[in-house]
């Protein structure tokens, strides 16, 4: 019998800054809660911080929590960078030039445990979003492309949230054959008020994005809102 492809999301977003990484963990700690070991792999990662009076990336260190500080960082993200610039330039900045085969080639952990069954589920990261340059000739979508799983958008709710999300879906429909899509996770990045969008965003994004607006996270969530089935979202391009 043939092996079933490797099974994952890769979760993308709307635009930088939108809360990729607060709603990977969120998706890993769910599943996990439901008995899952969950995989997390993020290809790169710039903007070194200080934790403890060591560097970190906070998005490495919130993924390794989210999945139960079971793996290696330098396996849920091999390279990672000090300026926080788009990948190839902050390695630059270093005198470095990041290793566009490693991006494709860090996936190869994951799918070797979810092979021998200590992996039930891989999220992937990306960096920005999908027209994010990830070297001098790859894009994240190059990446959600070759790795093939079903992309979710997160999507910061705020006024222009229709545009970019809409953008977002156009791009990943007329890359090459087409990126599976999902679903959308519209996410409240901030406490404020002042933006009437807010209250008609969702309404607005399912009546014209065409995929499933999944849920809406308020700002601060510690957990998803609705009951959704990761598992069979993975599965929409698997066969």
């Amino acid at each position: 019998m043939d092996r079933k492809p490797p099974q994952g999301l890769f979760i993308t977003g709307n635009n930088t800054g939108v809360g990729k990484t607060h709603v990977a963990g969120l998706i890993a700690e769910s599943l996990r809660k439901a008995g899952k070991r969950v995989g997390v792999y993020k290809p790169a990662a710039s903007g070194v911080v200080e934790v403890d009076g060591k560097p970190a990336w906070e998005d490495v260190v919130a993924l390794w929590e989210k999945s139960g500080r079971i793996w290696d960082t330098a396996q849920i993200c091999p390279q990672t960078f000090d300026a926080p610039l788009a990948p190839h330039l902050a390695a630059r900045a270093e005198g470095k030039e990041i290793d566009t085969q490693l991006l494709r080639r860090g996936l190869d952990f994951w799918t070797k445990k979810q092979a021998a069954g200590e992996c039930d589920m891989i999220l992937v990261e990306g960096a920005g979003g999908l027209m994010s340059p990830m070297s001098d000739d790859d894009y994240v979508a190059d990446l959600a492309l070759e790795f093939g799983f079903p992309l979710i958008v997160v999507a910061a709710n705020r006024l222009g949230v229709i545009n970019e999300t809409l953008q977002t879906l156009i791009a990943a429909t007329a890359y090459a054959d087409g990126l599976p899509i999902a679903g959308v996770v519209l996410n409240d990045t901030s406490a404020a008020t002042d933006d009437a969008s807010r209250a008609s965003n969702r309404a607005e994004l399912e009546a014209r994005c065409g995929v499933p607006i999944l849920t809406h996270l308020p700002f601060g969530a510690t957990e998803i809102p609705d009951q959704i089935d990761w598992l069979s979202l993975a599965d929409l391009n698997r066969y």
